[in-house]
C-alpha cells in the first residue's frame, strides 16, 4: 500500500532558478524606485533669453575680398555692387564705414588665386579701424 502513495522511483529535488530571478529583478527594481523616491526633485530656474530688437532689414556688413592682383573688392551688403580699392585706400575707407555704422561688422574673403598675405594685410586694416567683429570666409575644395 505504500507503493501507492510513494512511487517507487526516486526524483532529485530541482532548484528552478527563474523564478528566483524573477524575484530578484523585482526586488532590485523596487529599491530602486524607492531609493529615487526619497529624493526631492529640485528645478533650476534657466534665465530664457528675451526677444531683442528686431534685426535691421538692411544689411551693413561690409564684404572684403582679396585678389591676386593684389588689389581688394569693397561691397556693403550681399545686393550691392563691388567697388575696387587699393591697400592705401582700404584703412580709410574702413575708418569711415565705422564712423558711420552703430555696428560694423565686416567679412574677408579670399580669391582662390590671391595670395594669404593679402588676407592678412585686409585683417590688419580692419583692426587699425578697431572693428570687433571680424569673419573670415573659407571654402573647402
Amino acid at each position: 500500500m505504500d507503493d501507492v502513495f510513494y512511487p517507487s522511483t526516486s526524483k532529485k529535488a530541482r532548484i528552478e532558478i527563474i523564478p528566483l530571478i524573477d524575484v530578484v529583478f523585482f526586488l532590485l527594481a523596487t529599491f530602486v524606485l524607492f531609493t529615487l523616491s526619497l529624493n526631492k526633485i529640485k528645478i533650476l530656474d534657466v534665465p530664457l533669453p528675451k526677444a531683442g530688437q528686431p534685426l535691421e532689414a538692411e544689411d551693413l556688413t561690409v564684404y572684403i575680398q582679396t585678389t591676386d592682383r593684389g588689389v581688394f573688392l569693397w561691397k556693403q551688403g550681399r545686393a550691392s555692387s563691388s567697388e575696387t580699392l587699393t591697400a592705401s585706400e582700404l584703412l580709410p575707407r574702413l575708418e569711415l564705414y565705422h564712423r558711420s555704422v552703430t555696428k560694423p561688422r565686416v567679412l574677408l574673403n579670399g580669391d582662390d588665386r590671391a595670395p594669404f598675405s593679402e588676407t592678412i594685410r585686409a585683417l590688419d586694416a580692419v583692426r587699425l579701424a578697431h572693428i570687433a567683429e571680424v569673419s573670415m570666409e573659407t571654402i573647402r575644395n
